[in-house]
């Protein structure tokens, strides 16, 4: 590389980049794509700090990667120059699948396709561009790399995706519980039968990072204003999306269109497909475009929805322990057709249900389990090591209800 290049990064300071193949990949326009994708989605409607971007959040992993490679490196384990890189431009790359507004759109326009799907169908064709360059890097995302612990680091329970997110999501939105102290774990890693484990005198830095994992997830990631800002516009999208089915041409960008008009599946994002040449032209400011535009469409249902969008008219939110019975939606949707004039079919636009569940903490073989090397050399799950924790708790599955409406 002929002239050092660095990021100063808010939240982790100066970060560098060490090659000129990952300042070509930060420069490819896939990526820079991701600084117009939020990070965490429609939060920033519960916390106006939270605006920062899948590019920033990219950004930091990689350095935290640097960071572990490099930790381990020292204790003795071999990591070529091609690894090294490999498992840079992986961790750089990971999240390039993402749709706009991060996770809430995920599947709203493909059928049985994954953002990591997306992600990986990326990576080949930057791969193509390149002539090979990504070899190393597709194969650790794909776990088929002969070194595990090189795909722990960008995909596990203790990977540099999460150690970047809780830092950096807690740093932006002044949720001060969720900070977790990643140095200190980093400086902890090691390697264990090709597998990441944490040295028993970092135990403490794990027991607060699945603590602090968990205060997220219910305190910012399934808020319940968040969660109620993103089904009004997902609601939006599936208006607009079966209002054209019906023969309706609403403006909106080529790339957008496309999505309206199609149901993708994997095959039309395969070999830089259609799908996949609209998808990399998509972004959060193409969504928040035609919520204004459509605000004054013909269609009551979508003029409602998007103005509750560009406004903040949020939906109204129960959380509960049970589902909402059938006979209080069907009550809701009558007082909506009778109030605003809409027929029954529409006012099922204006609710809508979703099913939370989630644990801090899985034991699970194929989640990756935290290992702890105690200092005579035995390694075990932190499951049966912590002292002050109930890991057992944190591992149980929590599952909430959320039931949004219209408020009248």
């Amino acid at each position: 590389m002929n002239k050092r290049k660095i990021i100063n990064d808010p939240v982790l300071g100066f970060v560098s980049i060490p090659s000129e193949l990952l300042y070509d990949i930060i420069q490819h326009p896939y990526v820079q794509r991701l600084n117009r994708i939020k990070q965490l989605g429609m939060s920033f409607m519960v916390y106006p700090g939270a605006q920062h971007s899948r590019f920033l959040h990219s950004i930091g992993a990689m350095h935290l990667m640097q960071e572990a490679l490099n930790q381990l490196r020292n204790k003795g384990h071999e990591i070529t120059d091609a690894e090294y890189e490999g498992a840079l431009a992986c961790i750089l790359l990971h999240d390039v699948g993402h749709a706009p507004f991060s996770h809430v759109l995920e599947r709203l326009f493909t059928e049985g396709v994954t953002h990591e799907d997306i992600s990986l169908e990326i990576m080949e064709q930057i791969n193509r561009e390149t002539h090979g360059k990504l070899d190393t890097c597709i194969a650790i995302f794909k776990d088929t790399y002969p070194k595990h612990f090189l795909h722990q680091l960008v995909s596990s329970q203790l990977d540099m995706d999460r150690l970047d997110y809780l830092m950096r999501d807690s740093f932006f939105t002044g949720v001060v519980e969720g900070s977790v102290g990643t140095e200190r774990i980093i400086k902890m890693l090691d390697v264990w039968n090709d597998n990441l484990c944490v040295e028993g005198k970092g135990i403490y830095s794990i027991e607060k990072f699945l603590i602090a994992r968990r205060i997220m997830y219910w305190q910012v990631y399934y808020h319940k204003t968040s969660v109620a800002a993103e089904r009004v516009l997902i609601n939006m999208l599936k208006r607009a999306k079966d209002l054209t089915a019906m023969g309706h041409k609403l403006p909106a960008q080529p790339w957008l269109s496309y999505f309206l008009e199609h149901t993708a599946e994997k095959k039309d994002f395969a070999n830089n497909g259609p799908a996949l040449q609209h998808y990399t032209k998509f972004d959060d400011n193409d969504i928040v475009s035609v919520a204004k535009m459509w605000m004054d469409y013909p269609d009551k249902v979508l003029s409602i929805l998007s103005r509750c969008v560009t406004n903040r008219h949020l939906f109204k939110v129960r959380i509960q322990d049970t589902p909402i019975s059938l006979q209080q939606k069907q009550e809701l949707e009558n007082y909506y057709a009778k109030c605003l004039d809409i027929s029954e079919e529409e006012s099922k636009y204006l609710h809508s249900e979703l099913t939370v569940s989630t644990n801090t903490y899985s034991h699970k073989n194929n989640n990756s389990p935290i290992f702890i090397k105690q200092k005579d050399g035995r390694v075990e799950e932190i499951l049966n090591t912590s002292e002050i924790l109930d890991i057992t708790m944190l591992s149980k599955e929590e599952k909430k209800y959320y039931f949004c409406y219209f408020p009248m």
